[in-house]
């Protein structure tokens, strides 16, 4: 998941205290057993990715490794418990620009899904998309999900380094920064792409052989963070298409995790969205471009009441649901 820095998310967590205070409603939130969080992100560099129009179309990681929330959500939209275990995923396929040929399975607008970065996967969930960790399930998770119809969705860092993974010792101490608020998770330094790439298609290639259909990249706003790096905007969107570029290579569709800022630059490259708390931090219009384009927006929310964002959710077209921090498997869509 994204997270927002320490500093910046405790201010801006004071920010929406106030503001939904004032507005005389409900502030209440979900969020007992989370990590503390950290450090926000956002990002904008042009790398070498090939666009992938689809027309139409991290929590803090426990001592086993698994990953925690991020920051940035879209309001929601898919009917509460929807679909069914027997029922086909909901999805469709875009094709890049720069490969016609080619097309990456996305989930459409109101997608009903399952987020689950902590614990044993929790299969009984109806709906048609789940998305969990990368690392922490093995093929048979992924076989089994699809058993019953649904599309899996890999969850995998790249935008920080986690001591906890088995690949921690391959990454250089140049690539090392400064601590992204999450434990024994620090950022890298994105602007060095030649030495990442090899590292990270192997994650990808982690994604591709255990039969995952779509990856979601977490850590991709570094140039809104204290990273310890001067990284910039451009830094940025050159990262983010490198990772949508690798995703594609190995026909799998790819999630811009929040980035909301630079999702005019990046939605012709990416197949759907990934966003926390966006309708606490009053950016969820922001992510209209994928609706627009026939890709869902899969958008969670930490604190504050499905009673404050469901509608909005609803006319938007996105895929809402309010979750833990620590993602497990507890859910309550809209």
């Amino acid at each position: 998941m994204t997270r927002r820095t320490a500093a910046l998310l405790a201010a801006l967590t004071l920010t929406a205290a106030v503001l939904l205070s004032a507005c005389s409603s409900d502030g209440g939130g979900d969020d007992s057993d989370s990590p503390t969080p950290a450090p926000a992100t956002r990002a904008t560099n042009p790398p070498t990715g090939q666009p992938s129009s689809a027309p139409s179309q991290s929590p803090t990681p426990s001592p086993s490794g698994s990953p925690s929330p991020s920051k940035s959500a879209a309001p929601s939209g898919p009917p509460s418990s929807a679909a069914s275990a027997s029922t086909p995923a909901s999805g469709s396929t875009s094709a890049s620009p720069g490969a016609a040929t080619q097309s990456y399975w996305h989930p459409t607008p109101g997608t009903p899904w399952q987020w689950q970065l902590s614990g044993t996967v929790d299969q009984s969930v109806n709906v048609p998309v789940y998305d969990i960790d990368g690392f922490e399930n093995d093929a048979s998770v992924v076989a089994a999900l699809h058993a019953q119809g649904r599309k899996v969705i890999c969850y995998i860092n790249v935008g920080g380094w986690e001591n906890f993974r088995p690949d921690a010792s391959s990454f250089p101490s140049s690539l090392l920064g400064a601590g992204d608020g999450w434990k024994g998770e620090r950022w890298l330094d994105i602007r060095q792409l030649s030495v990442l790439e090899p590292l990270l298609a192997k994650r990808f290639d982690m994604c591709k052989e255990k039969g995952f259909d779509a990856v979601e990249p977490d850590l991709l706003e570094a140039y809104e963070n204290n990273s310890g790096f001067p990284i910039t905007a451009d830094d940025q969107l050159a990262f983010n298409k490198m990772i949508a570029q690798l995703a594609h290579q190995r026909g799998l569709g790819v999630a811009l995790k929040n980035d909301v800022d630079q999702v005019p630059q990046l939605v012709d490259y990416f197949d759907f969205s990934i966003d926390e708390q966006c309708a606490e931090y009053q950016e969820c219009d922001g992510l209209t471009p994928f609706i627009q384009q026939g890709k869902a927006v899969l958008h969670v929310e930490y604190n504050v009441p499905n009673s404050q964002y469901c509608a909005q959710s609803k006319q938007l077209q996105f895929s809402s649901m309010e979750k833990h921090l620590n993602l497990d498997a507890w859910r309550e869509p809209c």
